[in-house]
């Protein structure tokens, strides 16, 4: 449909159903609406499908924005990959590495590979620090450098985990919030690394050998739902940029937008947005509380930008690609496209790589000339021993603004202000990694752009509390069922004991147990009442077997059955507390993610 025919509000009767970003949250959800015979309009401000998971083609070599796997818990994310690309899914082994302090650490761990490069003074040092973490009991996680070192300990954080981290972020480690640290990385640990390297277990989700990816990176996969969504009659509409979103009476009832500068306003039915959540309030600003404005400003972004080189050598090194730990170059990660698929470089003597550097808008290296760029780039790939400077022939600049939601400080009040500002609005939903300001993955954009639009629908999803490996599809609603009734009976196995209750109980009894002894041998009565009762007097001052006794007694069994049965109620409660606590720092070590690739 033409843009003024849109504008005119010509939909013959339908509702208009319009979805704010074409990546891969905004393409699922216009292509689960389309699979259910209703035709979207997806708005894409950029000129191509994919978000940030594009693939960039020049002259004929295809270049990541950043490296993207295609790996997934969620069956049916995996099928539907399946059937979008087919045969055009390649079956890849992983192969990547850390570079740091001039060496090449294997990742996943290889113990020989870092004991050798680690040497075996600092190994020995790095496990004791961990062993030292695993001790700590009820310990601090607010930011990211105490989640990590308390559970990998602090020298195995200073050594790996704090100088990329900060160069990825820009900011201290001490300022990144650690609900960052426990939703991305969600399976790495060195019993989990070192379990995979040694025994080959493959519990974290990340650390396994082989991923999918399509022939020609994954902006294959977004064309491929794009020629679904526009031959089920959806509407994707490029270099179009939404301006605001008018609402009445807590609806959402337009959508203002502009392509090629010129404006235009179309009725809206519903809203899916995947857009930055702080450009949504702006765009809903007619009817922002200011400290719902407030909040959309406090909230941070990071860009990167990627340095794309053609090199003039058929093999340059093995890995797909490499984390650079090094503070002596700027350059966080290198990206070896023909090692993801050989399809990605058209002639088989040359290769391509991606230098990804992490910035903020605006700051020094994001507004350097491209020329200066590709010259840094190139000066730090020699530098760093991976190709000649003279075997660069080509090279080009591709900046990513707001790609990664920073979970700095105040990012969790500001977001749940404006959540609850945006709640009020009926038929509007946000979706995906910026809709969202989570920090999740590819399938995970995914599903949340699935159920939104399955809301639309008529069935009742909360989009944000899908987690990122949560199996959330029909077909695992009895396991979640059955997980949720095993927690039920975990906590009622190890539920706290109430001391108080117990102690009173211990005491009484204890105590009744030994007065109602002393009375029966006095009712009793005889020549010679109570011989062996009466040894009691030996432990219990004053007592005899008479009605004073009795009481007596009663007395002091109570009070030494009570302070047992209290320190004894304690002594459990605290091994219980400490036995769960270790069960689930295990359970979480052995569920995670790997980090870097989360980063």
């Amino acid at each position: 449909m033409e843009v003024e025919n849109l504008a005119n509000g010509k939909y013959e009767g339908k509702e208009a159903i319009v979805i704010i970003g074409a990546g891969p949250a905004g393409l699922s959800a216009a292509y689960d609406l389309v699979s259910c015979g209703i035709q979207p309009i997806v708005f894409e401000k950029s000129s191509t499908v994919g978000g940030i998971s594009r693939t960039e083609n020049r002259d004929g070599y295809y270049f990541d924005i950043g490296g993207h796997r295609f790996l997934s818990k969620i069956d049916y994310i995996n099928r539907l990959w399946q059937k979008m690309l087919g045969e055009n899914l390649l079956n890849v082994r992983r192969l990547s590495r850390i570079y740091y302090k001039g060496r090449f650490f294997n990742y996943p761990l290889v113990p020989s590979n870092a004991l050798i490069n680690l040497g075996p003074i600092e190994s020995v040092l790095i496990v004791l620090s961990y062993l030292r973490a695993q001790l700590q009991f009820n310990t601090e996680d607010t930011t990211f450098e105490q989640w990590v070192s308390n559970r990998f300990g602090s020298r195995l954080y200073k050594t790996f985990f704090k100088t990329y981290t900060e160069k990825v972020w820009g900011i201290p480690c001490n300022q990144i919030r650690a609900d960052w640290a426990a939703q991305r990385i969600k399976g790495l640990s060195l019993v989990a690394a070192l379990s995979n390297a040694i025994l080959r277990t493959q519990k974290a989700r990340t650390l396994v050998d082989q991923f999918v990816y399509p022939l020609q990176g994954p902006g294959m996969m977004w064309r491929s739902f794009q020629q679904a969504i526009e031959t089920g009659g959806g509407q994707i509409h490029f270099d179009s940029e939404v301006l605001e979103i008018g609402s009445e009476n807590g609806r959402v009832v337009g959508v203002s937008f502009s392509k090629n500068g010129q404006p235009y306003d179309i009725p809206a039915d519903h809203v899916i947005s995947s857009m930055p959540i702080n450009r949504l309030v702006r765009a809903l600003h007619r009817i922002t509380p200011s400290e719902v404005t407030d909040a959309a400003d406090g909230l941070s972004y990071r860009s990167f930008l990627i340095v794309n080189l053609i090199v003039r050598r058929k093999e340059l090194f093995k890995d797909q690609w490499i984390y650079v730990h090094s503070p002596e170059v700027l350059v966080g990660r290198i990206q070896n496209f023909k090692n993801w698929s050989a399809a990605m470089v058209p002639d088989p003597e040359m290769s391509s790589v991606g230098m990804e550097y992490f910035c903020n808008e605006g700051d020094e290296i994001w507004i350097m000339p491209d020329e200066q760029l590709i010259a840094l780039a190139t000066s730090e790939l020699e530098k760093l021993g991976l190709a000649q400077g003279r075997e660069v022939v080509n090279g080009f600049v591709v900046r990513q603004s707001q790609a990664y939601p920073v979970y700095d400080e105040g990012y969790k009040d500001n977001l749940q202000t404006i959540k609850h500002f945006l709640d009020g609005i009926q038929n509007l939903q946000t979706i995906g990694r910026n809709g969202m300001h989570r920090y999740n993955n590819m399938d995970h954009s995914m599903l949340t752009g699935i159920f939104a639009a399955k809301n639309i629908l008529g069935e009742q999803h909360d989009v944000w509390n899908v987690n990122e490996d949560e199996e959330y599809l029909e077909e695992y609603r009895e396991e979640r069922a059955a997980a949720a009734l095993s927690t039920e009976i975990l906590e009622t196995a190890f539920c706290r004991m109430d001391k108080l209750a117990f102690a009173v109980a211990v005491g009484a009894v204890s105590g009744l147990t030994v007065f109602i002894a002393t009375l029966w041998l006095i009712i009793k009565g005889g020549e010679v009442v109570g011989p062996h009762l009466s040894l009691l007097s030996q432990y219990f001052a004053g007592y005899s077997v008479t009605v004073k006794g009795a009481f007596i007694a009663f007395s002091y069994t109570f009070f030494w059955g009570f302070l047992f049965a209290w320190l004894f109620a304690y002594l459990r409660n605290l091994l219980v507390a400490y036995y769960i606590y270790r069960t689930k720092r295990k359970a979480e070590m052995f569920s995670l993610n790997d980090l870097f690739d989360r980063l």
